[in-house]
């Protein structure tokens, strides 16, 4: 039996009078990994944005449940979420270009390492402990994902497809329990979209988190999720295994097209 991660129930979000998220219930499960599709338009980035902070609800509840308890996240900033443990990234990379990729890394970590104000002041020793014990995390979470090589080299120098793994990357360092991934396909290669496909499939074996996924790619999306969402205006049209969603004859006519 699965226990429950995230819900959220009844989401609505206006935006002045276009209503962009209507009354919209999703839930995610511990250990699972889900797709959110929908043609362009339909609302899945809002939503992300809507259960990630970025964006607040007009109406409606988001739940996260742990083993510390059950959790509103109503009105939570992003930096409230993602202390909770939601990390997301987004369609558009969000690096900082001119730090090293270790430096992008070792920021994201930062909430999990805490050396109190003074010790950071006055450069203590307990400062420098900090500092070495974040910097040996995050050249580890490095090599997991192959990017030992490039660790000293500024983000933005790094090809397309490796900053969106970095981008990933830098999502788990903040030890997330959920992981939104937004489009991570999105200007990928055929040969990049593959090593995508197997680095989602091994985030979620070797870390055992909840990943949900959005992406145009069926390929990809239909290969790695076990669940699918599809939104269309706005609104949930259907909810099913990639096979269920494959025959829907509703799914076909918004989205799937020949692509089914």
């Amino acid at each position: 039996m699965t226990s429950p991660l995230l819900t959220a129930q009844q989401l609505v979000k206006n935006f002045g009078g276009l209503t962009a998220v209507a009354n919209v219930s999703v839930h995610f499960d511990q250990n699972e990994l889900v797709g959110l599709i929908g043609p362009n338009g339909a609302g899945k980035t809002t939503l992300f944005n809507l259960l990630t902070g970025e964006t607040p609800v007009t109406s409606g509840a988001i739940t996260l449940y742990t083993d510390q308890g059950v959790q509103s996240l109503n009105g939570k900033r992003p930096a409230q979420i993602a202390q909770a443990g939601l990390s997301r990234t987004f369609q558009n990379i969000r690096l900082f270009k001119e730090l090293s990729v270790l430096d992008n890394v070792r920021i994201a970590m930062t909430n999990h390492y805490h050396d109190g104000f003074l010790a950071s002041v006055f450069r203590t020793p307990k400062f420098y402990r900090t500092e070495a014990a974040m910097t040996t995390a995050a050249r580890d979470l490095l090599a997991i994902f192959d990017l030992t090589d490039v660790a000293d080299q500024p983000a933005k120098n790094l090809p397309y497809g490796t900053q969106r793994r970095l981008e990933i990357v830098r999502a788990l360092a903040t030890k997330p329990k959920l992981l939104f991934l937004d489009e991570p396909a999105a200007g990928m290669n055929p040969e990049e979209t593959a090593d995508l496909t197997r680095l989602i499939r091994q985030i979620q074996r070797d870390f055992h988190i909840t990943i949900v996924l959005i992406e145009h790619d069926m390929s990809l999306v239909m290969n790695v999720v076990e669940r699918l969402y599809v939104l269309e205006h706005g609104a949930l049209l259907a909810e099913g295994t990639p096979a269920d969603i494959q025959q829907n004859p509703d799914v076909i006519r918004a989205y799937l097209g020949d692509e089914a």
